[in-house]
């Protein structure tokens, strides 16, 4: 029997990413902490925050606080007027970003601050061409789809132009036929270097990296990687924006995960984690070479909801309780102690299971049919019967109360960066036992 919420959302919802026809979305009733409940009463541990969103986890009683005291006073306010709000919201995320950036442009999200640090890029050096990785996803508006890299790109091309795709590092598939991590890391950035000498320096505005690849693999890039890079835009003139949405505030142990190689890029894209989508929020922070271009004239763009009040008192309650709480610190420890050691644990004990990578709470386990051969559980962009394997394995962990975040063939371990080590001990041991459909397909 199905409920009145279902039955609307099928007649009524469009949902994104999908094949309407085919849908079966879940009705959910409540959530808390780490965990959220259907309409049915079952329990789910929340191994996705969401998309990987919810870092601060759900209902958070001082981020609802900061929502409801805020809509006492001023709900919503043009962004040609200051607010509190705003105005504290950019102070405190100032306070946490990266060496001299201190100026925050609202948006609405991920997509939106991408599309705006590139126009910010273009307008400052006077080029036009952005260099991104192919195993990227930088959203899905009509420029940041285009500048993602990965096959949901496909559908929209063509698209804006000046977009330039090139290989990052990614160690256990190397493009660059490396025996280890620092080849990968040398080999990768001499790829660049090439890259940028075939397009032409002088045409290239900005470099656009996620600073750990997320929905692509949790590429965690190889020691003195970012810092080249950072090197060969410097060199150039070229800008380097990292893209954080996903990587940022506390999800790899750190405020930003750029701290975690002490690399200061010109932009920083943000938005889910700063106030855990609790209401939508992005933006760019950015230092005096980007600032400063716009001092005397006007930035060429806007959104009307640009540092929406709410918005913004979310982002003030969510820093503050992670300043408070020690969130960030406790993420950190999370990869270290936990997620890193028990992982590995299952990568000796499921032969399905080619790697394991990650920091703080971002982690990915990558599934294979053969460890020798390393052929993916899925072949890449693998839908209908050729996505049965994880299809299956999917199933198991949701059969067993646990909601995964999965991606070609992997299954990333992203929970809130609030959870418990009880929590996470409960989500690690279903995964544990889930692998084992992973393992009844591999053929090595």
């Amino acid at each position: 029997m199905t409920s009145s919420t279902y039955d609307d959302d099928r007649k009524h919802v469009f949902h994104s990413w999908s094949a309407q026809a085919a849908l079966t979305p879940l009705v959910v009733n409540r959530a808390e902490g780490s965990c959220f409940w259907d309409e049915s009463g079952r329990r789910y541990l929340d191994f996705s925050s969401q998309l990987v969103n919810a870092n601060i986890g759900h209902q958070h009683p001082k981020v609802i606080e900061a929502i409801i005291e805020q809509a006492g006073k001023l709900t919503t306010i043009a962004p040609f007027h200051a607010n509190e709000a705003r105005s504290e919201a950019a102070r405190l995320i100032a306070s946490h970003a990266p060496g001299d950036l201190d100026k925050v442009f609202f948006t609405n999200g991920g997509a939106e601050a991408t599309e705006n640090a590139v126009r910010m890029a273009r307008l400052v050096t006077d080029r036009h061409k952005i260099l991104t990785t192919y195993r990227s996803y930088h959203g899905a508006t009509g420029g940041s789809i285009v500048l993602t890299g990965e096959p949901r790109r496909w559908a929209s091309e063509p698209g804006i132009p000046g977009v330039v795709h090139f290989h990052g590092p990614y160690p256990y598939r190397s493009p660059f036929y490396a025996d280890s991590v620092e080849q990968e890391g040398e080999r990768a950035l001499a790829h660049l270097a090439e890259v940028i000498a075939l397009e032409g320096p002088q045409t290239v505005a900005a470099v656009l990296l996620e600073t750990v690849v997320g929905t692509n693999g949790i590429l965690v890039p190889p020691d003195g990687y970012l810092a080249g890079v950072r090197e060969l835009c410097d060199r150039h003139g070229i800008l380097l924006i990292l893209d954080e949405v996903m990587s940022g505030f506390g999800r790899c142990g750190e405020w930003f995960a750029a701290d975690h190689w002490n690399v200061v890029p010109d932009l920083i894209c943000f938005a889910k984690g700063v106030n855990s989508g609790y209401v939508p929020l992005g933006g760019v922070i950015m230092g005096p070479k980007v600032a400063d271009a716009f001092a005397t004239r006007p930035y060429p763009g806007g959104l009307t909801y640009s540092g929406h009040p709410l918005a913004c008192a979310a982002a003030v309650g969510s820093i503050r309780a992670f300043e408070e709480e020690g969130i960030v610190e406790h993420a950190r420890m999370l990869g270290t102690d936990v997620i890193g050691p028990e992982l590995a644990k299952l990568a000796v004990n499921h032969p399905s299971v080619g790697e394991v990578r990650g920091l703080g709470v971002f982690w990915a386990i990558e599934l294979v049919r053969d460890r020798e051969t390393r052929e993916p559980l899925v072949p890449f962009n693998a839908a209908g019967p050729d996505a049965a394997p994880m299809a299956a394995f999917i199933g198991a962990c949701k059969e067993r109360g646990l909601w995964p975040f999965t991606h070609f063939n992997r299954t990333h371990v992203v929970p809130p960066c609030t959870i418990t080590v009880d929590e996470l001990r409960e989500g690690l041991a279903i995964l544990d036992d889930a692998l084992t459909v992973a393992d009844s397909y591999y053929t090595g």
